[in-house]
């Protein structure tokens, strides 16, 4: 066997070992906790380094404390914009004359701005519209003269990059990349330009591109439409009840000048978080980091959330009509991950209705035959603030959302009365460690882990006793959990009614 086979099989074992309960279990998620390393800059940035040298690889995760729930009426959707702007380029990558560049796109945006003002006014005047249109659109073809299409996508590929990406959710903006472990200061070149000199150039295009993806995943899809309206009718104080991608009239009105404010506010280094996990020396990567991160100017970190979604006073129920078949949604309010009961909660959501041996499946799909497919989720549609747990169903050919909402209350009151079973329970534990374990193996999950862990958490070490924790969850803490949170008045009730010709 070579070292290198051997250093794996060490770690593939002590992580088995652990998922089995072992006496070695402890130690392995040690051994593996002593790997990791962290620092935070003088501008409040965070790294957290992991060694594994198993192959000459890293891979690189910058998490961003900002997600559609950060959104206020007016920019709802300018998360995912930002996202969207981040590959756009720097001033001195997507361009081919930054100084000449910049200078149209000043005049652009003052262009679009009066265009805006005009188009705004009681009696707008058509003349001067058109007149400000044609001279908006000359600029946006002058602005693209300069534009060097995908030069970030070239120059990391280039590099060997093999996981670039980037996505945001309702908690975090998070981007991505994979490369030779040699290849660390160009990431950290690179990176660091992208948040200290940003160019939030073909704006206006994107901005289009963005209302069309709203379009092609909500206003013609229709599980899109039910979501958006499960979602605003399940919250009706924190911004949980909007979608990420936002209201199509914001994206229609969002400003380059929203861009910059909300990029200040919420891409300070204080509000960023990266992990490193490969095959680097911990103190080469904090070595680096200060040399290149820590050029971007210190800023304070944006207030917490205000809002606190009020305690809901009976039950509520939304319909979308749409030519679909029928698809049910069922929402229960519970806490946010960091609470207590959390754990319990996932051991419901698996219990209840996740895989084939599922108690909804077993009963709506194969013993009534009411629905061809079924699910459940915790924590949904994000985990930082209090969520909900959700039960899914799309009925059978001629049966029913009512039918399927009287199987599904009949198997939760089950659990309320009854409990779980040793089997069910065992089942959950192997197969969430199991999870675990299999994103553990992955340098760009474990980089996510180690990112979400910490800000979402508070401490990355808690992604080491999460083992543990999942071994602790008992049958009394399940039932227990659903009688306190699967009550009819805690709930949401969406259904897709099928048009009628």
């Amino acid at each position: 066997m070579t070292r290198k086979s051997m250093r794996t099989a060490v770690v593939l074992t002590a992580l088995l070992a652990f998922a089995a309960g072992g006496v070695l279990s402890a130690q392995g998620m040690d051994r593996m906790k002593a790997q990791v390393h962290e620092r935070t800059l003088k501008n409040g940035m965070k790294f957290i380094v992991m060694e594994q040298h198993e192959a000459p690889v890293a891979s690189f995760h910058v998490y961003a404390d900002v997600g559609s729930a950060q959104e206020s009426y007016g920019i709802t959707g300018i998360s995912h914009i930002l996202e969207h702007m981040a590959f756009k380029g720097t001033t001195t990558v997507g361009t081919k004359d930054y100084a000449a560049e910049s200078k149209v796109l000043d005049e652009l945006d003052r262009a679009y701005d009066q265009l805006a003002r005009e188009q705004s006014r009681l009696q707008p005047d058509e003349k001067r519209v058109n007149e400000l249109k044609a001279r908006f659109e000359e600029l946006q073809k002058q602005a693209k003269e300069f534009v060097v299409n995908n030069e970030y996508f070239d120059m990391v590929m280039q590099q060997g990059d093999t996981g670039v990406n980037a996505y945001t959710n309702y908690d975090a903006t998070q981007y991505l990349n994979s490369l030779p472990a040699n290849k660390l200061e160009f990431w950290m070149a690179i990176t660091s330009d992208r948040f200290l000199n940003p160019v939030f150039r073909e704006f206006y295009k994107e901005r289009d591109v963005i209302q069309e993806e709203r379009r092609l995943g909500v206003e013609t899809q229709p599980i899109g439409k039910l979501i958006e309206d499960f979602m605003a009718t399940a919250y009706k104080a924190h911004p949980y009840h909007h979608y990420v991608v936002g209201h199509m009239s914001d994206l229609q009105h969002i400003t380059i000048q929203d861009v910059k404010d909300y990029f200040r506010k919420y891409y300070s280094p204080s509000n960023l978080t990266a992990a490193v996990v490969g095959d680097v020396d911990p103190a080469e990567v904090f070595r680096l980091a200060e040399l290149y991160f820590g050029r971007i100017p210190s800023g304070p970190r944006p207030e917490p959330l205000r809002t606190v979604e009020p305690e809901q006073w009976g039950e509520r129920r939304v319909a979308v009509t749409a030519q679909s078949q029928p698809v049910l949604l069922v929402g229960y309010h519970k806490p946010d991950v960091r609470h207590a009961d959390n754990g319990a909660l996932d051991a419901l959501a698996n219990i209840i209705g996740q895989g084939r041996s599922s108690r909804l499946w077993e009963s709506l799909v194969k013993k009534e035959k009411a629905a061809t497919q079924v699910a459940s989720m915790n924590t949904f549609p994000g985990e930082k603030y209090p969520n909900l747990i959700v039960f899914f169903s799309m009925p059978s050919k001629d049966k029913t959302s009512a039918q399927s909402l009287e199987l599904i209350d009949r198997e939760i009151e089950k659990v309320k009365k009854e409990g779980v079973t040793p089997q069910e329970l065992a089942k959950y534990k192997q197969t969430a460690k199991k999870a675990l374990i299999d994103q553990m193996k992955s340098n760009a999950r474990l980089a996510a882990l180690l990112t979400r862990y910490d800000v979402m958490e508070g401490d990355w070490r808690r992604l080491f006793d999460e083992l543990a924790a999942i071994e602790r969850i008992t049958a009394a803490d399940v039932q227990r959990v659903a009688n306190t949170y699967l009550a009819a008045r805690n709930r949401t009730i969406g259904e897709i009614v099928p048009e009628t010709k």
